[in-house]
């Protein structure tokens, strides 16, 4: 299915009702990096943010702290130790962002697996997905339909070798299927695929969007829909075309931190032809 002009993920939509707070509207973490990398869990965090998560909160090693904590306003910051302390920080948060600049290194796997058993619908990017090449199914074996993997090409190799072969419509459906969850297969026109065999292709591709940073921001546009409680697969198809619509409003000379600054227009759009 191609999504149209009025896609049907619309009516889905996790608008704030009269008597909203904060928590009610959804509680997003952003697992961070070491100190020298935390401008991709940044990025993640405030696109969050704006896509309307209440509480948004990064969660960072203990030597990242002062540094994020100079960098953010309206986002928390909670340093950890520990697979162990992120799984509690954790606790009672919607969904959380992992994989942005988290490093490929052991820590990263280890603080996949704990996140996935904390129930906590989760959004896998960058780093999360490269640190599993070789040993997928370690990955799948953790993750449910709640869940979302955004690779790029090349990750998307590193996790499902060959099945590219089968064109990227087919290989989507074929590695959601593998891996339980939601894939967000990106590209010009990016696909998303869901483990029960629903399939869209978003046709509102921008080319300004293929530069540094802009993956971190969509990772967190689909996590913030995810802790407003929107279902995965449409959190994802509309974070990827509301991506798309953010970056066509500002034309040349975008970077990803102008992305979540040009959410509330798009987000503005939508609502007055809701009402």
């Amino acid at each position: 299915m191609t999504e149209g002009p009025t896609p049907d993920w619309r009516d889905a939509l996790p608008w704030p009702g009269e008597d909203a707070h904060k928590h009610a509207r959804g509680r997003l973490g952003v697992v961070a990096g070491k100190a020298s990398q935390t401008g991709a869990a940044r990025l993640a965090a405030r696109a969050g943010l704006r896509i309307g998560a209440g509480v948004v909160r990064i969660l960072c090693p203990p030597d990242a702290t002062a540094i994020i904590a100079s960098a953010i306003e309206a986002v928390m910051l909670t340093p950890f130790g520990s697979a162990e302390a992120l799984a509690e920080a954790v606790e009672g948060m919607d969904a959380v962002v992992i994989g942005p600049a988290a490093g490929v290194t052991d820590a990263t796997l280890t603080h996949v697996r704990a996140l996935a058993g904390t129930g906590a619908a989760l959004v896998v990017d960058a780093d999360g997905l490269t640190v599993f090449e070789g040993w997928p199914t370690d990955l799948f074996d953790v993750l449910d339909r709640d869940d979302v993997l955004t690779p790029h090409e090349g990750e998307f190799k590193r996790l499902f070798p060959g099945l590219l072969d089968l064109g990227r419509e087919a290989a989507a459906r074929a590695a959601a299927k593998r891996a339980g969850a939601v894939v967000v297969l990106k590209g010009p026109a990016t696909i998303i695929a869901a483990p029960d065999g629903r399939l869209a292709v978003n046709d509102n591709g921008v080319r300004w969007l293929a530069t540094a940073g802009t993956g971190d921001v969509l990772a967190g546009m689909i996590g913030g829909l995810m802790a407003q409680r929107m279902d995965s697969y449409d959190a994802a198809r509309a974070a990827v075309w509301m991506h798309a619509e953010a970056a066509r409003g500002f034309g040349p000379g975008l970077i990803a931190e102008d992305l979540p600054d040009r959410l509330p227009q798009v987000l503005a759009a939508l609502y007055s032809q809701d009402r």
